[in-house]
């Protein structure tokens, strides 16, 4: 059970009409004295609040509550994190000291950034005042969902519904530090059975609803992205989403490690090395490193999307390439450096910080979470042409999220990305996804079997057996964002997978009458840990999305695999340090040499007779594209090892990256 977002609270009659409609049929309504009442409302932003539980004097929750009003009626959510507890000096009488509550938040500091691991409730709220009130009091009502904190089985953390909770909320004047006197309530709240549990106290602090920082990194000769070359700014951007977004203009002299072109590892090594100290208990910081040309894609990556690399914190890292150069299906950029366009330069920043934020892809709509090269092929079937058909907005579905997902779905050092789709409704609903019988997606693994401890080899293909071309992706490797799927094992515990990175490009081609398309996937870690944790038969069912018009084509395909216990210790020793060490899928994906933990748990398996053949390939390649410098030798000796195990995709890649780099 997950908390689904707040709903819409419709509009009411406001208690001043009905007084208005009650008295106006009144015989003595003209002579009698008219004492006009105070006119309320909730003020629409974000509101401290504070909940005291009744009988804990050690316990108490801060956070914040966010007030949307829109032509539909009013959107409220809120979040709360509990207070810690100092415990003071020894004194005279007092040998061990006495424990008390630390100090809240102040109301003078506008929007509070409470501790990460301080979370405890999301509100969902179901009752408030609509428009305005004559009433000195309101009415509040809300489901309080308890945030369950992340475990070694259970990664992402899970929710609990302590039921509906209500208010009555008295208006009073405001404490000092408030930046409004009037906008002040304070009420006793009463859980489902009736009884009073503690006191809520609430008031406003801001306009907007969250506030975050973006520091921006470049290399020499890359632009900072800072605005469209028009009117839209990070400042605009954040104003239309509700965020107070704060640009921190950092270092334009970042050194390349191996010349202009950055692998994925690189980008993250390089935000942990030169990006300014930020405290995330203090302050959502995110970072974008501008460099010339990035590896794996042509334009932008969001590579930070778990809290599995060597920092621990999701979501906080972005790169973008300033020198990449689109020759034809740009539109009016075609054979123009990107990074001297200022509006794609700047959208495919807000696209990646979109993904950061917890957003997903969300195509044909031309906003910030469409891909570029979706918005440009649309501009060359409907002018105006790309860029100038761009929407500088987010989508409205991405908006309500941003404002109202928890605290936790969006923050740096939350969940894992793609984490909260999986915990509220999903961007594209269910019934928005259209079958394509005329492809057929086929999913069968390298090996049947393989031993404990060892990735899972796949091959995905795409075949179109109609008679006509079909739209379709030319890409369906696990970085296109067009793969999901989950792992289903013999308890029928199920463990999803999805992209490990995310990119703004998403090629969609036409898939010509008896043409397929292939890929080979390696999958060793999901949202919930290991994929193949244990022994016995699992089904992996792979899933493949992507647009067509305004919904999404699906098609998917399943196969089993078994997995055989250990041989003896040290396959278990090798095969417990692979599956406990959650760096080793971020080595497997973006390789690089500081990644120190999962290079380690690799190094295991390959001392180990039973996993060096499967792992072979993965150090092979690391050390023919991920570290620096390149150790040539020791990935071609790995590579024509007699027994390593890679697909046909794999093997061919390899290669031809040894020989290339030869």
């Amino acid at each position: 059970m997950v908390p689904e977002l707040p709903s819409i609270l419709p509009p009411a009659r406001s208690s001043y009409q009905s007084a208005a409609t009650s008295t106006a049929g009144s015989d003595n309504a003209v002579d009698a004295q008219i004492t006009f009442p105070t006119i309320r409302s909730l003020r629409q932003g974000c509101w401290l609040v504070n909940f005291q539980p009744i009988g804990a004097p050690l316990v108490a929750y801060d956070g914040t509550m966010r007030v949307e009003a829109n032509s539909g009626g009013r959107v409220a959510s809120g979040d709360l994190y509990q207070r810690p507890t100092i415990t003071l000096p020894p004194r005279p009488g007092y040998p061990s000291g006495a424990t008390v509550l630390g100090p809240g938040p102040t109301p003078d500091g506008g929007i509070p950034i409470l501790p990460l691991n301080k979370y405890r409730y999301y509100l969902s709220i179901t009752k408030i005042v609509e428009g305005v009130t004559a009433r000195d009091s309101l009415e509040l009502g809300f489901q309080r969902w308890r945030y369950i904190l992340p475990s070694s089985t259970n990664p992402n953390g899970s929710w609990a519904n302590e039921g509906d909770f209500t208010a009555n909320m008295m208006w009073i004047a405001a404490p000092v530090g408030y930046p409004s006197t009037g906008h002040y309530l304070e009420g006793d709240i009463k859980n489902p059975a009736g009884a009073v549990v503690g006191r809520l106290k609430m008031g406003w602090v801001s306009p907007y609803y969250r506030k975050a920082s973006i520091e921006i990194d470049t290399v020499k000769g890359s632009e900072r992205p800072l605005d469209n070359g028009a009117n839209e700014d990070w400042h605009t951007i954040g104003s239309k989403i509700g965020w107070e977004l704060t640009v921190f203009p950092s270092q334009d002299d970042i050194a390349e490690t191996s010349g202009e072109s950055w692998s994925d590892a690189e980008l993250h090594s390089a935000m942990l090395k030169w990006r300014d100290r930020s405290n995330l208990d203090i302050e959502w910081r995110y970072h974008i490193l501008a460099v010339w040309r990035i590896e794996s894609t042509p334009r932008g990556i969001m590579y930070d999307s778990g809290a599995t690399d060597s920092n621990k914190v999701a979501r906080e890292g972005v790169g973008i390439s300033s020198h990449w150069i689109p020759e034809k299906n740009f539109g009016l950029v075609n054979g123009k450096r990107w990074g001297g366009e200022n509006a794609p330069y700047f959208r495919t920043a807000v696209h990646e910080i979109g993904h950061a934020l917890g957003l997903l892809h969300n195509f044909n709509n031309q906003y910030f979470m469409d891909t570029s090269d979706q918005i440009a092929r649309t501009g060359d079937l409907t002018p105006p042409k790309f860029p100038q058909n761009i929407k500088w907005d987010f989508a409205e579905n991405d908006v309500r999220q941003l404002r109202h997902y928890s605290d936790i779905f969006v923050r740096p050092g939350g969940v894992p990305f793609a984490a909260a789709s999986e915990t509220t409704p999903p961007i594209s609903q269910p019934d928005m996804e259209v079958e394509v019988p005329e492809l057929e997606f086929e999913v069968e693994p390298l090996l049947a079997v393989v031993p404990l401890g060892a990735p899972a080899r796949v091959t995905v293909k795409l075949t179109n057996n109609s008679d006509g071309p079909v739209r379709a992706p030319s890409n369906i490797s696990l970085k296109s964002g067009f793969v999901t799927g989950y792992v289903v094992d013999a308890s029928v515990t199920h463990r999803s997978f999805r992209p490990l990175v995310l990119t703004d490009d998403n090629p969609l081609e036409d898939l010509q009458p008896g043409e397929s398309v292939t890929s080979a996937l390696t999958l060793l870690r999901g949202l919930n840990g290991a994929l193949f944790p244990s022994v016995g038969v699992h089904e992996i069912t792979v899933k493949l999305t992507w647009p067509i018009g305004d919904a999404l084509a699906a098609v998917s395909g399943k196969t089993t695999m078994m997995v055989t216990g250990p041989e003896d210790n040290r396959h278990a020793e090798a095969a417990h340090r692979i599956l406990a060490t959650p760096d080793t899928h971020l080595a497997l994906v973006l390789g690089g040499d500081h990644l120190n933990e999962g290079i380690d748990a690799i190094n295991a398996a390959l001392g180990n007779r039973t996993l060096r053949p499967h792992f072979a390939a993965i150090e092979a390649r690391r050390c023919a594209q991920g570290r620096k410098p390149l150790d040539l030798d020791t990935a071609e000796m790995l590579f024509k090892e007699k027994g390593v195990i890679m697909s046909n995709k794999e093997k061919s890649k390899l290669g031809n990256l040894i020989n290339h780099e030869r």
